[in-house]
């Protein structure tokens, strides 16, 4: 599906931080058959990748003094970066990195929810974010990972006006709702999870094979955390790239 615009409190971009920005690109080029475009020194070589002309993901160097992982991160459309930001903290939650402009594509800050969840907001200028999704080798799914989400959530509610639709069959699950249509999920860690697991944001890309695309980023160098599994909508696994960054490919059986 292209898209042309995000409502404000909709996730609408993601990229990958790495540790090996060269063998980052190199990996996501193959493994989803995107075109990649160095912004230049200037942007300091942050990657676009395309499908058919149409933006799907990025990908930049992990920051110097950063001291978490390499990581995808999930951004999220606002009318007003600055604003969005104080009341980030309003909320509870913190400012990582205050907001900035991205010469003319729009106006970004890096923020954490209560629990150290990190996510972007973004305040489009010239770049909306994501123009293919939903799509094979595109973005499909934002899912917020946390081990109380009902701590959690309320922040994330009265920071994007979102409402929480909770199923428990086959298994607790919170969509996560913006004028009554579904923009992301919630998923709560149990002990099924490592116990280190910090709250972050995972995020799927749809695939037209599962198997196939794990046996690929094997293939390629890549790291597969989770093998594939069948879940309710579908078939998915967890993989990461040489960079370090993880993120979950998904064939869907049905729209998420």
């Amino acid at each position: 599906m292209e898209v042309t615009s995000y409502k404000p409190g909709t996730p609408s971009w993601v990229d990958a931080s790495s540790t090996d920005l060269a063998a980052t690109v190199e990996f996501l080029t193959a493994l989803f058959g995107w075109n990649a475009t160095d912004m230049g020194e200037e942007a300091g070589h942050y990657t676009v990748f395309d499908q058919g002309g149409k933006r799907v993901a990025g990908a930049g160097p992990k920051m110097p003094g950063d001291p978490g992982p390499a990581a995808w991160t999930t951004y999220i459309t606002v009318a007003d970066a600055d604003e969005t930001a104080a009341r980030v903290k309003a909320a509870g939650g913190s400012v990582l990195v205050e907001p900035m402009d991205v010469f003319t594509a729009g106006r970004m800050a890096i923020v954490a929810d209560p629990s150290g969840g990190v996510f972007a907001i973004w305040q489009p200028g010239d770049t909306i974010g994501a123009e293919l999704v939903n799509e094979p080798n595109s973005l499909s799914w934002n899912e917020l990972t946390v081990r109380d989400p009902d701590a959690v959530l309320p922040f994330y509610t009265e920071l994007f006006g979102w409402t929480v639709v909770k199923h428990e069959d086959p298994f607790p699950y919170r969509e996560l709702h913006l004028d009554g249509k579904p923009i992301g999920g919630c998923m709560q860690m149990n002990e099924n999870f490592p116990p280190d697991l910090p709250t972050h944001w995972m995020l799927y890309f749809s695939v037209a094979d599962c198997d196939a695309t794990v046996e690929r980023a094997k293939s390629l160098g890549g790291a597969v955390h989770v093998e594939p599994m069948d879940i309710p909508v579908g078939r998915m696994a967890l993989i990461g790239d040489p960079g370090g960054a993880v993120c979950a490919v998904i064939k869907l059986e049905r729209p998420m």
